[in-house]
């Protein structure tokens, strides 16, 4: 029985960590795959989301669900305003030009929330109703975690449902398949992509805040998980809401087993597999397009 334990209790904070990283990932693989901009500035966004919400329920005395909200929306707002004034003259600039643009971009960010906030780690300070442990009948586990895996799921169907059932999720999966004949069609595909981008960057910034139990949150985020962003979406695939879920879970689960069992060096097994990975799938798990 305790083994049993031992097992679920690895794979669900392996998943809870896996859900974080999806939910984070989840705007850059699409809009990557929509408009080709090399956005490593992403992360950044998740960092500016996870301050708002942490620092509206800290000190402003914000509720759970209204700090999130107001993370989600804020994070989204901020992007539009960087989309309309400064990534979309840089569209059809080259990828060398767009990984220096956004590289800037995240230092940028990185010395503004020093100055405002400071270098200090930020605690996210949970309610009552997600403290504490919770009783799954096989183990107990932290509230928190299983809360964050089922609200992952519902997240994850959510943006699914709306790429596969939706007329403007039609228009991003047809915009991802060949965007010269998206606008052929008379797709808008510069309004799709601000409405795109300031989504993910919502979610970015939603799960910055969600995750700050379990990745941190300091100015150093955007740099620290960068590489992890972009393994669950290179792995999962440009475009593919259901294999950036699938990549993210797996590497939570093998980045939690690693971080337990080979706590020094653990990481290059993460490395090598994605590199096998990409070698044998070049377009990730179910990505829509050759890239």
């Amino acid at each position: 029985m305790n083994a049993v334990a031992d097992i679920a209790g690895i794979l669900l904070g392996g998943l809870a960590a896996g859900t974080v990283l999806f939910i984070v990932s989840v705007g850059l693989s699409v809009t990557m795959g929509l408009m080709g901009f090399v956005n490593l500035a992403h992360g950044a966004f998740a960092m500016v989301g996870g301050y708002i919400i942490v620092l509206a329920m800290n000190r402003a005395q914000y509720g759970f669900p209204a700090a999130l909200a107001l993370g989600f929306f804020g994070t989204a707002a901020l992007s539009v305003l960087l989309e309309r004034f400064l990534y979309r003259r840089l569209y059809r600039a080259g990828e060398l030009d767009q990984v220096l643009f956004t590289i800037g971009l995240i230092f940028i960010f990185i010395a503004g929330i020093t100055i405002v906030v400071g270098p200090e780690h930020q605690t996210l300070q949970l309610p009552a109703v997600l403290s504490g442990q919770l009783n799954l009948g096989f183990i107990e586990y932290r509230t928190y975690s299983v809360f964050l895996i089922v609200i992952g799921f519902l997240i994850a169907l959510g943006i699914w449902l709306t790429f596969e059932r939706t007329h403007i999720g039609g228009q991003i999966r047809a915009t991802v398949d060949n965007r010269r004949m998206a606008e052929s069609l008379g797709i808008d595909v510069d309004r799709l992509f601000t409405i795109t981008f300031a989504f993910g960057s919502g979610m970015a910034g939603l799960g910055g805040g969600l995750g700050a139990e379990f990745l941190g949150l300091d100015p150093q985020y955007p740099l620290e998980y960068l590489v992890y962003f972009l393994i669950v979406v290179s792995v999962g695939g440009l475009g593919s809401v259901t294999g950036v879920y699938y990549a993210a879970l797996i590497l939570g689960v093998l980045d939690f087993v690693l971080t337990l069992y080979l706590p020094k060096g653990g990481t290059i097994f993460i490395y090598a597999l994605t590199i096998l990975m990409l070698l044998a799938r070049p377009r990730g798990l179910l990505g829509r397009k050759e890239q």
